[in-house]
């Protein structure tokens, strides 16, 4: 099940515990509680949670400006993915984006990761892409590749 949810402490906490599972430590793109709880003050952040029999399994958390919406973070906690969950949060978050008349959705991600498969199997198509944008923690550098999906009447 997929529900919109409005900021709460657990709810927090609840984001910290897919992060810490979802992103790989090696990468460094995981927030920290501190830029959830500022994310979660601004009025043009809005939030997807998915849960599996009431456990937390995903979140989409994104950024609304005019008629675009940015995807900041999408996660799936491992242990339940290969389900069809990030497909489901992924179609939600698009369908609410529509709702807010959103003609355009973006995201950012470092080259390679696996999740690009979703995103392309979802409409997604690369428009941009930074040399060397993230630095893992060995101080090798990894490009950024910036996705959209034009979203216009699909809903």
């Amino acid at each position: 099940m997929i529900v919109p949810f409005h900021p709460v402490p657990e709810d927090v906490d609840r984001i910290m515990l897919v992060m810490t599972e979802a992103f790989d430590p090696q990468f460094g793109e995981a927030w920290n509680r501190r830029q959830v709880e500022d994310a979660l003050r601004i009025g043009n952040c809005h939030y997807l949670l998915s849960e599996v029999e009431g456990d937390c399994s995903g979140f989409a958390l994104s950024r609304h400006a005019f008629d675009e919406e940015e995807l900041l973070l999408f996660a799936v906690r491992p242990k339940y993915r290969l389900r069809g969950i990030g497909r489901d949060l992924l179609g939600s978050f698009i369908e609410s984006a529509s709702r807010r008349k959103v003609n355009r959705v973006f995201l950012e991600m470092r080259k390679g990761n696996p999740a690009s498969r979703l995103y392309e199997s979802s409409g997604f198509t690369i428009v941009g892409q930074r040399r060397d944008y993230y630095r893992m923690f060995t101080g090798e550098r990894i490009d950024a590749v910036t996705y959209a999906r034009e979203i216009r009447g699909d809903f």
